[in-house]
């Protein structure tokens, strides 16, 4: 076996490598003391890390939205990523960017706002069991539901607390996600993905931060990076892909239906709770859309 597949990974804090189990932040630090942070997952395969450009002009952007920064260094950042996806020489790599706002001590000191603190940690990436993909997964319906007045909704920041308990409770039943709704009970997505739905050649996904018509109100869904890049795929599937408020009739009528995320891709969704989606089985769209992403990304 070679040292890229046993390596366990690299840890990067603030501007330094540090070993695994001495990375500290400070306990006054905004992230842990008021959940003022935001985050991307990212796959890296070798050293070429998936889509790290989009990844880090969402970070970006919802850094500058939310008032986090307005001057995050998105070309140091790309570098910072890159030496700790070198240094943890890995076959595969879940890389995690975290950048909270910084340790308040200093702000209460009247040194002026504190600094982003930012956390880079790679890690094996999670090896997806084939029969997931193979016979695809059954959902639940979470119990939360995203708001579209909420500011922050649609950014991947770092309280994922009510997403975790939501998975919990679905892996408790069996389930591999939570579909969410939101509190018009138009479909948000996964607690954790992105989610698309065909039906009668048309490939459909809930509207998502960013893609509002005109007048509307805000997505709560967020804009992923593996979704974009089905949206840009479905041509080359003869699909009209179209973004839009879909309610729960619309899941569960779907000839089939599938989950998108950085981390495992593509997965199909062969039932929501007891009822089944299309055949019960994944379909030729979901399978297709599988098919690309692991021969485009190398996975």
């Amino acid at each position: 076996m070679s040292d890229r597949s046993v390596s366990s990974g690299a840890v990067w804090v603030s501007g330094a490598f540090v070993e695994r189990e001495r990375a500290r932040v400070s306990a006054f630090d905004a992230g842990l003391q008021h959940a003022v942070g935001l985050f991307e997952t990212m796959l890296a395969v070798g050293e070429e890390i998936i889509d790290l450009a989009r990844h880090l002009e969402r970070l970006r952007d919802s850094a500058q939205a939310l008032r986090l920064s307005d001057d995050l260094r998105v070309p140091a950042l790309a570098e910072a990523c890159r030496a700790v996806v070198e240094r943890a020489a890995l076959e595969r790599a879940r890389l995690r960017l975290t950048v909270t706002g910084g340790d308040l001590n200093l702000l209460a000191a009247g040194a002026g706002p504190a600094d982003p603190t930012i956390l880079i940690d790679a890690r094996p990436a999670t090896a997806y069991p084939e029969p997931m993909y193979e016979h695809g997964v059954v959902v639940t319906i979470a119990d939360r539901r995203d708001n579209p007045l909420d500011p922050f909704a649609g950014h991947k920041t770092v309280n994922y607390w009510p997403r975790l308990s939501e998975l919990q409770k679905a892996s408790a039943k069996g389930a591999a996600e939570a579909i969410t709704l939101q509190v018009s009970n138009h479909l948000a997505g996964g607690c954790v993905s992105n989610l698309f739905i065909v039906r009668d050649a048309e490939l459909l996904t809930p509207t998502a931060r960013g893609e509002e018509e005109p007048g509307a109100l805000a997505s709560p869904v967020l804009p992923g990076v593996t979704r974009s890049r089905i949206l840009e795929w479905a041509d080359d599937q003869d699909l009209t892909a179209t973004a839009r408020l879909l309610t729960i009739d619309d899941l569960l009528d779907a000839d089939e239906a599938f989950l998108t995320n950085s981390s495992w891709g593509v997965l199909p969704i062969r039932q929501v709770e007891q009822k089944s989606v299309g055949a019960g089985e994944p379909g030729p769209v979901a399978r297709a859309m599988l098919e690309r992403w692991r021969q485009e990304l190398s996975v």
